[in-house]
């Protein structure tokens, strides 16, 4: 039996869709997919994500004065500092992780051009 998916743009789930429980990963995939997919036809991305925005931004002034009680103009600077270190922090994971897999893949080639001169010479590797 073949079940189609009907797009209904303003339709919302029905209590029997809801019920039925996914358990199949790639059809959990697919269901998370639909519903973003659905989610994101109906809102614009900017508004949808405005609040999760801010709320990032604004963790970064908590992080930095959890009590409140440093100026508006001072707390914005150490914010804008603590936001500048968080993604200098990333980059810098990034860089070594890269690293990481081209030191790897090189290991891996000059270990290839090993067993390969071995295998040619009849010795072991």
């Amino acid at each position: 039996m073949v079940t189609t998916f009907r797009f209904r743009p303003c339709a919302r789930i029905t209590p029997e869709e809801r019920s039925t429980t996914v358990t199949n990963p790639t059809e959990r995939r697919l269901a998370a997919q639909i519903a973003a997919n659905t989610r994101w036809s109906r809102q614009d991305g900017v508004t949808g994500t405005e609040a999760a925005r801010r709320a990032f931004a604004d963790s970064f002034e908590a992080a930095v004065d959890p009590d409140g009680v440093l100026p508006v103009q001072e707390r914005a600077r150490r914010a804008e500092a603590a936001r500048r270190a968080h993604y200098a922090k990333l980059a810098h994971r990034s860089v070594v992780a890269r690293r990481k897999t081209r030191e790897a893949r090189e290991a891996e080639a000059r270990a290839a051009v090993a067993l390969q001169a071995a295998r040619r010479t009849g010795g072991a590797a």
